[in-house]
């Protein structure tokens, strides 16, 4: 069992009984307060979006694998929206396996992946995904085509235009991403999840509201 929250931008946070993660809490680069990451396991998925708390249990900013409490955890590397091939891949997608699910957290990437990064997210159940576009971000013609290339049973679209937060660029309507991708969406106040079973047996967008 674990809860999905969207805090704003890429920030979530993913929850189990004995644990909490917190990816890309730096929410002061939106106007918002910086998600707080008290005794949590901090992940960032490029090193601006990270506050490197003494208070956060582990923080994790980069590829690897890391086993920590209820997690599974795999960073990946990936070439950001903006750079060029030949630049370092400067940020990190990570694979989190809670139980039987598993979850792919896809930051501000290049809107494709090489086989060998697709290789090491493996199969993919829930993924988290940036939509918002306008040159910061994937958006909703790349994030459908991600979306397709990795085929999840499950997507929760991110970082997409809302009044309440000050992006560096002005961010697209979630309804671009969905009018692109073509599945069905529920509205949800937090995603929460017992196990594989209880995944839809198609694609299906979950909109979680911002908290």
């Amino acid at each position: 069992m674990f809860e999905l929250e969207y805090k704003g931008a890429n920030c979530i946070t993913i929850s189990t009984k004995k644990a909490t993660i917190v990816v890309d809490p730096k929410l002061s680069v939106v106007g918002l307060k910086d998600a707080s990451v008290k005794d949590t396991i901090e992940l960032a998925t490029e090193a601006r979006f990270a506050v490197n708390s003494s208070d956060a249990k582990l923080v994790l900013e980069g590829p690897g694998e890391y086993g920590v409490a209820d997690f599974d955890i795999r960073g990946v590397a990936a070439q950001r929206h903006l750079d060029a091939e030949t630049d370092p891949k400067a940020s990190t997608m990570y694979r989190i396996e809670a139980g039987d699910i598993r979850v792919a957290v896809i930051g501000n990437i290049y809107e494709k992946l090489g086989e060998d990064q697709l290789e090491e997210l493996g199969i993919i159940d829930v993924l988290v995904i940036p939509v918002g576009g306008s040159g910061y971000t994937l958006d909703a013609t790349g994030a459908a085509a991600l979306t397709r290339q990795i085929d999840p049973k499950v997507v929760v679209p991110v970082h997409y235009a809302d009044d309440a937060l000050t992006y560096e660029v002005p961010q697209s309507d979630l309804e671009a991403f969905t009018s692109e991708l073509g599945a069905p969406v529920e509205e949800m106040p937090k995603l929460k999840l017992k196990n594989a079973a209880a995944l839809p047996q198609v694609l299906t967008v979950y909109k979680v509201t911002r908290s």
